[in-house]
């Protein structure tokens, strides 16, 4: 199989299985408006986020990475009305047209969001009403994963979920000598994953609209 075949399913099961909806197409195009490459989710990722959530009863999602709001406004319509959605965003500019695509989505209600570098929010939300997290989804600069991941830990309980997204890079990941920071910043969170008694976790690769890549889903435990 080549990418084009991997396209051409998505394109299939997607149209059968996610309904169009304005809203997320507009959050999917947010990579136009910045002149980026797309870094949202895919359609059929992002369903599968909203199922999580789901299944796990979620009622307190925290989000590292927000860009467009895609990934935010398939999580925040799987809370409950009373629900709590908190994404963080390093970038004003892509957190104040994510904020557009949120209010079109009608989730604005459950969504609270955080702009800034992570790595300075996060300590501040040990003390937030809406902690400890059901689930965490981390979608953000690859070489701080390790740090985001023992943040979530320490923002979560027992029963949470955490899903850490990009962790395949193309394959690069297999690849110990690899320059890239973010390749660096992956291998070093799974080398430690794997150490982690805290958490009972595996990692998938997946293929298609979004090429070669994978996620880790972890399951908190202790």
């Amino acid at each position: 199989m080549d990418k084009q075949s991997w396209n051409d399913v998505d394109d299939y099961v997607n149209g059968l299985l996610v309904a169009d909806d304005p809203a997320l197409t507009a959050a999917a195009a947010a990579n136009v408006d910045f002149d980026l490459p797309d870094l949202a989710v895919s359609p059929g990722q992002g369903k599968f986020l909203n199922l999580l959530a789901r299944i796990r009863g979620a009622r307190r999602i925290l989000e590292i990475g927000t860009f467009g709001g895609y990934s935010t406004i398939w999580l925040a319509r799987a809370l409950p009305a009373d629900g709590t959605l908190v994404t963080i965003e390093y970038e004003e500019s892509f957190a104040r047209v994510a904020a557009g695509h949120i209010e079109s989505a009608g989730v604005a209600d459950r969504v609270r969001q955080r702009v800034g570098r992570a790595l300075d929010i996060l300590p501040e939300l040990t003390g937030d009403p809406a902690a400890p997290f059901d689930l965490v989804f981390i979608d953000a600069n690859k070489p701080d994963i390790p740090e985001y991941f023992e943040w979530a830990l320490k923002l979560t309980r027992p029963g949470s979920l955490i899903v850490v997204d990009n962790v395949v890079q193309g394959g690069a990941v297999a690849d110990p000598d690899h320059p890239d920071r973010g390749v660096q910043g992956v291998r070093r969170f799974l080398e430690g994953l794997a150490d982690e008694p805290r958490v009972d976790a595996t990692t998938l690769q997946t293929v298609g609209a979004k090429g070669h890549d994978g996620f880790t889903l972890a399951l908190v435990t202790g």
